[in-house]
């Protein structure tokens, strides 16, 4: 694998697992009275998208159960339609997509060392 993939799915790791744990113990009705929670988990799924993004494409061949399309997808929704988050959508992406998605990903450590 190549140095920048791993440095991306370190990113990747990083963000989501911090979000999961920013969520923990909070409600959904929390992201509509913290505004520090929201804004924190906003950038934390951007992280995860952009992150997302940069892996080449031979690793994201190579492990296809990463929704690597769908986390990129979300970065580009709440990069550039900031003024409308769908807030139910943000919390379902920390609290139940971002669990499968680092239970997909493949480990760093253990990853194909061939993978160009």
């Amino acid at each position: 694998m190549r140095p920048e993939d791993t440095v991306r799915l370190r990113h990747l790791t990083e963000a989501a697992t911090k979000a999961i744990g920013y969520s923990t113990d909070r409600t959904r009705a929390d992201l509509d009275s913290d505004e520090l929670l929201r804004l924190g988990l906003t950038k934390l799924v951007e992280i995860v998208g952009e992150a997302a993004k940069q892996v080449s494409p031979e690793v994201r061949t190579s492990y296809p159960e990463v929704p690597w399309t769908a986390a990129a997808r979300m970065r580009d929704r709440l990069i550039h339609h900031y003024f409308d988050i769908n807030l139910d959508l943000l919390w379902q992406t920390v609290t139940t997509d971002l669990p499968q998605l680092l239970a997909a990903l493949p480990d760093i450590d253990d990853a194909d060392p061939d993978l160009v």
